[in-house]
């Protein structure tokens, strides 16, 4: 267990900004950042990081939480290997005390899969340069596609062999976990009891992670076969996720931060190749097409993508396939295709080092202008397929919407419109509709998207905490959550020379209670810790080790919706964003609170007297009395008497 001081200190350096931007590309919004969320798929960013708060949630699929939460959700790691992610990147060193049982089986699960899969790749090496099948059938076929033992080894290639478990056996006489040996994807279940290798007789690529830590493997067939596909992977699991992986990118990363540009290729022996011609500063996809994960992977080394594929049909449209989301990615792509029928590993083998950088320098496209090319060539003469292309040529330009890259798409449009041979103010007219359109396709989506939620979390009406929309059905709630809101923002601040706003809170509310008993455990817990002298706010109470507190913090804290700082341009006089309104906000929401308490007493004490004898009517009067004074008197500071 990580100690409680280095916690405290990983907790007081964390920015979260810079934690999340790692991962999602965010802009700036008022106070808060946006973002797409990278937890369910949508094109309308409705993903809001507050850096004040240090939280983040998100409106369309309601997932919420702090900068450790986000790291355990997104990158699968547990909360000790979280933390010590946090440390490793603000230079905190790590003190540790002794974990419970519960924790430790926890590490102990996430830490195996690294485990097993560190043994298999050595298991692998050495069957490929010390056994004689391996040697005979997979290292002399390495060694005829021109790879050194260099280059096996500092890529850490290796073989399985032919046989039904000789890696099963070898994982069982080791004593790994036979329960998580099928989740790895090294073996499989059969017969429900029977496990067997499943990278049999061919050759592995292990998969590294930015630590160097094998994630998992790449098995490929000796030759050409009938025998099942080309290539088996690793299966997802806790630490393998293919759509956010690049192979090579450990071996990578230095070069392609020192040359600012990343060549991308498909296949695992492109890498290997490449690397030995002495051209480090390439990654593979591993022959899937390109996501939004791996992008953004490559936008932390460099902006500059260079796409090298096959120059065959198949090529051109993997090729084009990712040219959307790196628009959108704001990455420099280029486009360099092998010609003859060749791949950058048979390319580079055959030409030399030298020859083969001067044909990527020579042969890089635009991927855009490429794009149209191939477009208009295949439209040929015909009008109709040429208003297609226009049309598509708009739509695609539309994905460059940043506000850095408006010369960029000038340029773009520009040249497009010389290629097309229309004016380049219709073609303005059309990329300008296109980003109108797909701004209002986006709001309907989220809509659509939240409308569904709402629904879904209605029906649901889960036991742990309330989600936010449901306050739409439930004003008693709503006016109880506000208390906490104004709590958790305001609470240390002075209401006048001897209070706190707490303090005022809790003598104002001191005779009522919450409905909610989620709501009332939050209330009680700030109440404590403020009566310990402690100072409970939005952010300590964030990494309250309660679960249930922690997500009712972030759902209280967060709002889709802020005010424009050009309230202030605009109204000049008044002030409204920036001005401190705190004590009316309080003042506010502890009269609403208490009105609506008021009105739920007038109807019980109204219903009691429908069924009270007379005597007991004449009591409950003057109990109707007093809440109308009561009312009077806090509709008369609110300045309305309208409660619904």
């Amino acid at each position: 267990m990580i100690s409680p001081n280095t916690i405290q200190q990983i907790t007081n350096r964390i920015d979260i900004i810079d934690v999340v931007g790692e991962f999602v590309k965010l802009k700036k919004r008022g106070t808060n950042y946006i973002g797409v969320c990278p937890f369910h798929n949508e094109k309308s960013p409705s993903f809001t990081v507050s850096p004040a708060k240090e939280i983040y949630k998100c409106f369309g699929c309601g997932k919420s939480g702090n900068t450790i939460t986000f790291l355990m959700e997104h990158e699968k790691y547990n909360y000790v290997e979280a933390l010590k992610w946090l440390a490793a990147r603000y230079n905190i060193e790590v003190e540790e005390t002794e974990t419970s049982p519960e924790q430790k089986q926890l590490i102990q699960t996430a830490d195996s899969l690294y485990i097993i899969n560190g043994f298999a790749q050595k298991f692998f090496a050495d069957q490929l340069f010390n056994t004689e099948e391996g040697k005979a059938i997979a290292l002399s076929y390495l060694k005829e596609r021109g790879f050194t033992e260099d280059i096996i080894q500092k890529f850490q290639i290796g073989y399985n062999p032919d046989a039904r478990d000789t890696l099963t056996k070898a994982l069982l006489a080791n004593q790994f976990n036979k329960e998580l040996l099928p989740k790895t994807g090294l073996v499989s279940l059969r017969n429900n009891d029977e496990l067997v290798d499943n990278y049999r007789g061919r050759i592995i690529f292990p998969i590294h992670g930015n630590t160097g830590k094998v994630l998992g493997f790449g098995a490929r067939v000796i030759g050409k076969t009938d025998r099942g596909p080309k290539y088996i992977n690793t299966p997802e699991n806790e630490i393998y996720s293919k759509s956010k992986i690049l192979y090579g990118s450990y071996f990578a990363r230095m070069a392609i931060d020192k040359a600012d540009e990343c060549l991308l290729v498909e296949g695992y022996t492109d890498v290997v190749s490449l690397h030995q011609a002495g051209i480090e500063n390439v990654v593979a996809s591993g022959g899937t097409s390109l996501t939004t994960d791996q992008l953004r992977l490559i936008k932390k080394y460099t902006s500059n993508l260079t796409i090298i594929y096959d120059g065959d049909s198949a090529g051109v449209k993997a090729a084009l396939r990712g040219l959307d989301m790196a628009l959108e990615e704001s990455l420099n792509v280029r486009l360099v295709l092998i010609p003859d029928k060749e791949d950058p590993d048979s390319y580079v083998n055959k030409v030399g080092t030298h020859a083969f950088n001067e044909f990527v320098a020579s042969a890089k496209k635009d991927f855009i202008i490429f794009q149209l090319e191939v477009m208009l060539k295949e439209a040929g003469t015909d009008v109709t397929k040429k208003s297609t292309v226009v049309n598509q040529i708009a739509e695609t330009l539309s994905k460059i919407n940043k506000a850095e890259d408006f010369t960029k798409l000038q340029d773009y449009i520009r040249q497009c419109s010389g290629l097309l041979r229309i004016d380049e103010t219709g073609l303005t007219h059309l990329v300008n509709k296109y980003k109108r359109d797909k701004v209002s396709k986006d709001e309907k989506r989220a809509a659509v998207e939240e409308a569904t939620f709402l629904q879904q979390q209605a029906s649901q009406q889960p036991e742990d905490v309330l989600d936010d929309t449901q306050l739409l059905f439930n004003q008693d709630e709503a006016h109880e959550r506000n208390i906490l809101r104004v709590l958790l923002e305001y609470g240390l601040r002075p209401w006048d020379e001897t209070r706190t706003m707490a303090d005022f809170i809790f003598e104002e509310l001191e005779q009522f209670h919450f409905d909610n008993p989620q709501l009332e455990q939050l209330f009680e817990e700030y109440k404590q810790w403020y009566q310990q002298g402690l100072e409970p706010t939005t952010k300590t109470l964030l990494y309250h080790e309660n679960d249930t507190i922690r997500n009712l913090v972030v759902s209280i804290s967060v709002f889709p919706f802020e005010l424009s700082q050009k309230w202030d341009e605009v109204m000049e006089t008044m002030n409204i964003v920036n001005r401190d309104t705190s004590i009316q906000d309080v003042m506010m929401s502890v009269n609403f609170y208490k009105l609506r308490k008021i009105k739920k007493m007038f109807d019980e004490n109204q219903r009691d007297m429908e069924h009270a004898s007379l005597d007991d009517q004449m009591k409950l009067i003057e109990v109707h009395k007093h809440l109308k004074e009561i009312e009077r008197e806090l509709t008369k500071q609110l300045g309305t008497v309208i409660i619904k």
